[in-house]
């Protein structure tokens, strides 16, 4: 294992922004109408993002690199990962025929196709082999997109950084697709430490065969740039003419975009931007080419390098689209913490004592320690506050976000906010229908410390608030003056919403500063926190139907819809549908539930995914069970309890320790002590041919 250097969580930080900053440039010419000459026609020499987005929607290409390597968590958290690993990785938080990759159809998506054989029972790398789905949907372009976070985890060790690559692939692909994985995870690594970009290539090289067409289309654009170094134009002709689309058979083969990133990886000559953009420009698969790309230029060159034109949009905040909606609202830095200290895990080195303390998992934290970090924090008024990323000062450490306030005067106000949910209308699409969890619920509590440099005028104000995203109202707190030259400690409880979610959380910044002596200077945020116990309710007749799910769940397979306040959840084999706070340990969920046909409605608990957790309910006539869901289901309790269709029942279970519990109308049905969960979303399940109907859910934290 390679020595981790000492300024590995930014370089990771900045791969994963210059990830997501190539996906987001790449992705409105991605689609076959876009060709390279279309490009060049309507955006001519390219110097910036393409299309302004309200909130860029979720993609494939960040949605894989998150959560395949969640199988270090689940499973191979102490020994060697294996391929079987990242396929139970696949199946556990991919929602059938939605979301995550693209569902393009069996023996058409690669994805598709091999997610049916994982569902089958064909385990990796059979899954994916050429063998199992003939060599053309063995070498398309997913064998190499979804690996970014398998480089970043091997700073500097391209071999260790393949083989896991390898492994992952060969979930899906085969062939020249996982020399891809292999190939583009070995550069990120080398990325770590290589003196130049020819240096991140050739050792890359070594990791795949020589003689395999991969290896030779990198070679030959390598020669073609030796004799052309300055015309990228030419090698995308060349690369065209030799290598192109109708060369390879498939939807997006690997071959033609393996030049591409090879000819903008050559031809940007190390600039962050202009490599990304030539990728772009280039056209075929150009999210994709820009974001592997964007990975391991991102790491080269640190954040210092990435210019503010193509950071700000990105503004430390991406969506997904997995099972969970908590997971799928992605804090950046945070992600970069959590990659990082896998990286030292993995590498079995210990992680410094910083980052160990800036890293909490289990609730919002943000200390903006990270260059440049902003985690996601908004303003409504940027015409009056302004804002942006200070390491002049800080609570305890240097970083914090500066709010530059011009000029306010009475009757002015701003909202400085953090978004912990997200609707429909925040976006211009719907691609890869993410779905989300609220991040931030009544009874838990918010805290900041807030610096104040007031240059002119009167006092500041600050007014904690919350809006509730069913009438768009804002809960405002009690308004608190700010202390000059001093930092402010500021602490409240979420309040009540009443079963309505909420989608902003901050402070509203106000002064009583007449006309002629504005208020005028900054005020610095550090410390934002949200944590402790959430207590809060779901009211379905304040939800609505988002991204084909019924907020704020995530649905996987059957099909759920609204109806005079309460969730519909119709099945034919399996309907289940889940939210709440992935890393939730010990809580009460309530609801009222009425079973309309079937005989299988369940409560589901503690889940870590769509294949792992615990369900409760009627389970057959006249019976209520606990089951264990881990890659298949164990009954651990069953009793008779006489329950009749159409009837509406109260279902409570509560999760305490190794402790469950389950009543039924106030009734204690079981207690059953288990261990093999500690923790999960909560939700609700029909299996088999059914029907039923939930409402009034109640969550409380214990």
């Amino acid at each position: 294992m390679a020595l981790i250097p000492g300024d590995y969580l930014e370089r990771v930080y900045a791969g994963f922004l210059g990830m997501n900053i190539g996906i987001r440039l790449g992705a409105p010419v991605e689609p076959l109408e876009w060709t390279f000459e279309r490009i060049e026609d309507v955006y001519g020499d390219i110097k910036g993002y393409l299309k302004d987005y309200k909130t860029f929607s979720a993609d494939d290409d960040a949605n894989g690199p998150a959560f395949f390597i969640r199988s270090l968590y689940d499973d191979a958290a102490d020994r060697e990962l294996t391929a079987e690993d990242v396929g139970r990785a696949w199946l556990n938080y991919t929602r059938q025929g939605i979301g995550m990759f693209w569902w393009g159809g069996e023996g058409i998506s690669t994805e598709h196709t091999a997610y049916l054989n994982l569902q089958r029972g064909i385990l990796p790398p059979q899954s994916g082999s050429a063998d199992q789905n003939g060599l053309t949907l063995a070498e398309q372009i997913g064998g190499q997109i979804f690996v970014d976070t398998w480089g970043l985890l091997f700073p500097g060790d391209s071999e260790k950084a393949a083989d896991y690559a390898a492994k992952a692939a060969s979930v899906s692909h085969d062939k020249n697709g996982i020399y891809g994985a292999r190939f583009i995870a070995a550069c990120i690594a080398e990325a770590f430490h290589a003196e130049s970009i020819p240096e991140i290539i050739s050792n890359a090289l070594k990791t795949i065969p020589s003689d395999s067409t991969y290896a030779k289309v990198v070679n030959e654009v390598i020669d073609f740039h030796w004799e052309h170094p300055e015309d990228f134009r030419a090698c995308r002709t060349f690369l065209e003419e030799n290598w192109g689309y109708d060369k390879y058979p498939g939807v997006c083969h690997i071959i033609p975009n393996a030049g591409v990133c090879i000819l903008a990886l050559l031809y940007g000559n190390g600039s962050f931007e202009r490599t990304i953009e030539i990728a772009a420009m280039c056209g075929w698969d150009t999210d994709c080419n820009a974001g592997k790309i964007g990975t391991i230029t991102g790491v080269w060159n640190g954040t210092q390098k990435i210019p503010d034109h193509y950071r700000k949009p990105i503004n430390d905040f991406i969506v997904l689209s997995s099972v969970s909606g908590y997971l799928n609202i992605m804090d950046i830095p945070t992600f970069a913490k959590e990659l990082a200290l896998l990286g030292y895990r993995v590498s079995k080195q210990p992680a410094p004592s910083g980052l160990l303390k800036s890293f909490k998992e289990e609730h919002i934290y943000f200390d903006f320690t990270l260059p440049g970090s902003t985690h996601g924090f908004q303003t409504n008024y940027p015409f009056k506050t302004f804002i942006r990323h200070s390491n002049e000062i800080g609570y305890e450490t240097n970083g914090a976000l500066e709010i530059f306030i011009d000029r306010m005067i009475e009757g002015e106000a701003s909202k400085v906010f953090f978004k912990p949910f997200h609707r429909r209308k925040d976006f211009n699409d719907e691609k890869y229908k993410p779905s989300f969890a609220p991040k931030a619920c009544s009874g838990q509590k918010v805290s900041m410390q807030i610096y104040c440099d007031k240059w002119q005028g009167e006092d500041f104000f600050v007014t904690p608030y919350v809006r509730n995203t069913f009438n768009e109202e804002d809960i405002k707190l009690e308004p608190l003056r700010l202390i000059n030259q001093a930092w402010n400690n500021i602490e409240f409880i979420i309040p009540e919403t009443d079963g309505a979610i909420i989608d902003e959380i901050g402070v509203m910044i106000e002064s009583p500063s007449p006309l002629l002596n504005r208020s005028f200077g900054k005020l610095f945020i550090d410390e934002f926190q949200i944590a402790g116990k959430a207590n809060y309710k779901i009211d379905f007749s304040k939800q609505a139907i988002e991204f084909q799910s019924v907020t704020p769940f995530a649905h996987h397979k059957g099909a759920a819809s609204l109806e005079h306040g309460k969730m519909r959840c119709r099945s034919e084999v399996e309907c289940s549908s889940f939210t709440g706070n992935y890393y939730a340990k010990n809580y009460k969920f309530r609801a009222a539930v009425q079973p309309l046909s079937g005989v299988q409605h369940m409560m589901i608990l503690r889940a870590e995914g769509i294949c792992r957790h615990y369900k409760a309910g009627f389970d057959g006539q006249n019976r209520v069970s606990l089951v264990l869901t881990d890659f298949g289901m164990k009954r651990l309790i069953e009793v008779p309890y006489k329950w009749t269709a159409g009837a509406e029942y109260w279902f409570e279970a509560s999760c305490e320790g190794d402790m469950i519990e389950f009543f039924i109308n106030g009734k204690r049905i079981f207690q059953v002590e288990d261990d093999r969960f500690k923790r999960g979303m909560f939700g609700f399940s029909v299996l088999g041919k059914g029907e039923a109907l939930l409402s009034d859910i109640e969550v409380k934290e214990l």
